[in-house]
């Protein structure tokens, strides 16, 4: 409240002379983001998943702070918070700056919420400053109402609506209660209708670029010692399930010899994938030259086995059948199908030689998503600019050892994706503790909150904003 009544003449003043803002950008962010991490449904943990009760507790705080930044706001058909900056005969694309409000079971409260607060809070101080009037184009925050997908689980269903690639069938598709997408919408006063959701969508002509702020989710800029670091690419994904089918029978009684143990096949398919993953090269040949893959497309690849069922599930019976699940991502697209079709093949090998019977289930695909290379340089030049300026001071970057922006891949999918489907698309990560997300020991340091927010006025004042 009380840096919201500050004038917007003496704001220079009050709210950082140098520049660097540090009671909006740093002080006020932390505070909201803390705030937000408080609006859950579970008790003492934090959950917040799509069009639940905390997610409308959630709308209203978020709106509340547009308003403070001085944007226009609404929410769409599909639960998305808007804020927006329209210049007067700006004739201009829309700059879109956004992340997600929704959060997995047991959360951080910086997944998401970081890129949303961050942009508020970057256009806050254009506020407070007198530079929003000077705009040249619409500038407009978006927190978008599901991307962990999980209630419904599927994943983008507010930035797959806003992008327009979000199919009429997913209204149709039920949580684990059996309430439907369109039935959850109803009951919380939304149209639901495929109209509706063809009011969500943007067209190409109105949007120029999409800019999203997100912690990393992962350890590499905390090595580098590095604060921000901009993103080239989202890595594709593909999701498949195994089934292994043996013959159920005692523990006690079978001989190891005349064992058909699905168990035993699954665990061996798991060690190969390692392998696989581990060290493409023993096990793929591509390239007409090399006759090899390269050093650079293999980069980032990572397969995963997340979850494991059998039955019947008892410590004294063979079980009869096991599935587990695969997770296989890479930046480049040709590896990860090379790599998903040589493990399929592997999986049919490994079987026969066991005497089981083995399925391949895909569950889901989608392919790498590249960075526009003008909005990442853009954004490069920006976080330089502002982890160079808050070094000198002792403003808690002086240790950062590196003077080039550490440019990574995106090994997690991130609303960016769907958002890539409507314009040109830029990412910039922030550095958090231990690598750690998806958890309540999600952590970001407050100066790299700050330098974050800084990185995207910078942004701003360079691309959005006329000189006098």
């Amino acid at each position: 409240a009380c840096l919201a009544s500050i004038p917007v003449s003496d704001g220079l003043e009050q709210l950082g002379a140098d520049g660097l803002y540090r009671e909006i950008l740093r002080d006020e962010t932390v505070l909201r983001l803390k705030e937000l991490g408080k609006i859950s449904d579970g008790e003492g943990f934090l959950e917040r998943t799509f069009l639940s009760p905390a997610s409308f507790r959630a709308t209203d705080v978020i709106i509340s702070w547009m308003k403070d930044a001085g944007l226009t706001t609404w929410v769409d058909q599909m639960g998305n918070i808007h804020g927006r900056f329209e210049p007067s005969n700006s004739t201009d694309k829309a700059l879109l700056i956004g992340s997600h409000m929704d959060t997995v079971i047991d959360a951080g409260m910086y997944d998401g919420a970081l890129g949303i607060i961050c942009a508020i809070s970057a256009l806050k101080v254009l506020r407070v400053t007198g530079k929003l009037q000077r705009l040249t184009r619409p500038v407009e925050v978006i927190a978008f109402s599901d991307e962990e997908g999980v209630r419904f689980q599927t994943t983008f269903l507010g930035s797959a609506a806003v992008a327009g690639i979000l199919p009429e069938s997913i209204l149709q598709v039920s949580d684990k209660s059996g309430t439907t997408v369109q039935e959850a919408l109803r009951l919380n006063s939304f149209e639901a209708s495929a109209a509706a959701l063809g009011q969500v969508k943007y067209s190409p002509e109105s949007v120029g670029s999409y800019v999203e702020v997100h912690l990393e989710q992962g350890p590499v800029l905390e090595a580098l010692r590095y604060p921000l670091g901009v993103v080239k690419g989202i890595a594709g994904q593909t999701r498949l399930k195994v089934i292994v089918d043996g013959s159920q029978g005692h523990a006690g009684t079978v001989p190891m010899k005349l064992r058909r143990d699905p168990m035993v096949a699954a665990a061996e398919l798991v060690v190969t994938l390692e392998g696989l993953c581990k060290d493409p090269s023993r096990f793929l040949t591509y390239d007409e030259e090399c006759g090899c893959f390269t050093e650079e497309s293999l980069a980032g690849l990572v397969c995963t086995v997340g979850e494991l069922l059998t039955w019947p599930s008892a410590s004294n019976v063979i079980p009869g059948q096991v599935n587990f699940t695969v997770d296989i991502r890479a930046m480049d697209d040709l590896v990860r199908e090379t790599i998903v079709a040589s493990f399929s093949r592997i999986v049919m090998q490994r079987c026969d030689h066991r005497l089981v019977d083995c399925a391949v289930e895909h569950k889901h695909s989608a392919a790498a998503t590249p960075c526009d290379p003008e909005l990442t340089a853009q954004l490069k030049r920006a976080t330089r600019s502002a982890v160079s300026a808050m070094a000198p001071g002792g403003h808690g970057h002086a240790g950062a050892e590196s003077t080039a922006t550490p440019v990574l891949m995106s090994g997690a999918g991130h609303d960016a994706m769907a958002m890539a489907r409507l314009t040109r698309v830029g990412m910039l990560f922030v550095r958090c503790r231990g690598g750690v997300s998806h958890s309540p020991e999600e952590h970001v340091a407050e100066d790299d909150v700050w330098a974050a927010g800084l990185a995207l006025l910078r942004f701003l004042d360079q691309h959005a904003v006329a000189e006098l």
